[in-house]
């Protein structure tokens, strides 16, 4: 009888486990090429798993809602097709068993550390990066398979290590205020992804010393090129330009002069990164929020940029994006303008160092310098922010690239649809 193991795939870099959010098939149901076999869900985006192969489930290794890294075997698929009814045994008794065939938090082989304790390099890597001694990692209780640590529990290890050094006798940790709710109110539950926005933005307040400058620019010029090329983009290119993409190539520009701004923390290490890729929020229609990015936006020209951009927000709304679109980010771009903002304060998308909002498009009186002394004219205003972790960016240099990206907009020429500088 010839099995073909399904295994957890791969779903980007940093990616090295997801969880199985539901099974659309069950042991002994026959399945052809490309039918889907399950979903899949990481803290970067949701996947649908299609079957390689034609044949008969055979068995299924892991329930709805485990935990399983990348590269384990989460079921088996009978190649003859055969009736495999009278082989099914329980999923517990499956990972009990199998020598094949390893728990949620185990990749490949486990690791020894003491005589009857076992850490998947998941574990390990964790564990060497937060400084967990040995002793410690012996000491934690597990609670996966026969009592294996899993990440969730060195996880819960730092957060109690973390308040005994910072808890006094006197002081401790503050709990969230109680919520109750009475019978008038509607009560919601977060989605996963909810959930996981809200991890990441607290993450980021806890890690990032958030400052934000703020600049208004004039965006006349800009406005004037785009309503003078836009029938002509959509017939020619078969999307609408707007205006993001303008600001887009301005900020790949000023990055390249201020690297320093396209960079991540790692402890005490300043990474620059010499790719540019350029995150972009697009907000979904169950109105949370997701973060695609541009890779290499440096490569590409306003129409490239423009093109690469609808494709992300069209995938994303559609829920096709792919993991690697939503990692390996440098430097994120959230507009702002368009609910009608004026001015915003984002948040750092972790482990990016800086963030920029761009707000609503206005026309105000503006003071115009000519050779004829100072007129006042009505032009198209609009507010830049630059969120920046002061860690590594001091004011001068958060405000020095701020007010180079306002000059560079400001210089572009409705004519040529360049900058001029």
């Amino acid at each position: 009888m010839a099995n073909f193991d399904i295994i957890m795939p791969k779903m980007g870099e940093s990616i090295e486990e997801a969880t199985i959010t539901n099974w659309f098939v069950k042991e002994g149901d026959k399945v052809d090429e490309d039918d889907v076999l399950l979903e899949i869900a990481t803290d970067k985006v949701d996947s649908e798993i299609p079957s390689p192969v034609e044949g008969t489930v055979k068995k299924i290794l892991y329930k709805q809602d485990e935990v399983v890294a990348v590269g384990a075997v989460i079921a088996v698929i009978d190649l003859d097709g055969g009736d495999v009814s009278s082989e099914q045994e329980p999923v517990k008794e499956l990972t009990e068993s199998s020598e094949q065939k390893v728990p949620a938090e185990e990749e490949v082989a486990p690791v020894s550390s003491a005589p009857d304790r076992f850490y998947s390099p998941l574990v390990k890597t964790i564990a060497r990066k937060e400084n967990i001694s040995r002793e410690e990692l012996d000491s934690i209780q597990g609670s996966g398979l026969n009592g294996r640590v899993q990440k969730r529990d060195v996880m819960e290890y730092l957060k109690k290590r973390q308040g005994s050094v910072t808890a006094t006798p006197k002081e401790t940790a503050p709990a969230a205020t109680p919520v109750t709710a009475d019978g008038e109110d509607e009560v919601i539950e977060m989605s996963r992804l909810r959930k996981l926005i809200a991890g990441h933005m607290i993450k980021s307040k806890q890690t990032s010393a958030h400052v934000t400058n703020m600049i208004e620019v004039d965006v006349t010029g800009v406005v004037n090129w785009r309503n003078k090329v836009k029938d002509e983009f959509l017939k020619k290119e078969g999307l609408k330009i707007t205006f993001l993409p303008v600001f887009l190539e301005a900020t790949v520009k000023t990055l390249k002069e201020f690297p320093q701004i396209n960079a991540s923390v790692d402890g005490d290490r300043i990474i620059i990164k010499k790719k540019i890729n350029l995150g972009i929020a697009v907000s979904l229609p169950d109105n949370n929020l997701i973060v695609p990015n541009i890779k290499n936006a440096d490569s590409l020209n306003l129409t490239g940029l423009a093109k690469r951009m609808n494709e992300l927000a069209v995938a994303a709304r559609s829920n096709k994006l792919e993991p690697d679109d939503i990692s390996g980010g440098t430097f994120t771009v959230t507009n702002f303008g368009t609910f009608k903002n004026d001015i915003g304060t984002p948040i750092i998308n972790q482990p990016e160092v800086a963030i920029l909002a761009v707000g609503a498009i206005k026309k105000k009186p503006a003071v115009l310098e000519t050779e004829h002394g100072d007129v006042i004219a009505i032009r198209q205003k609009m507010w830049l922010s630059l969120t920046y972790d002061h860690r590594i960016i001091d004011g001068a240099l958060g405000g020095a690239f701020l007010k180079r990206l306002g000059d560079h907009i400001e210089s572009f020429d409705p004519d040529s649809g360049n900058f001029k500088l």
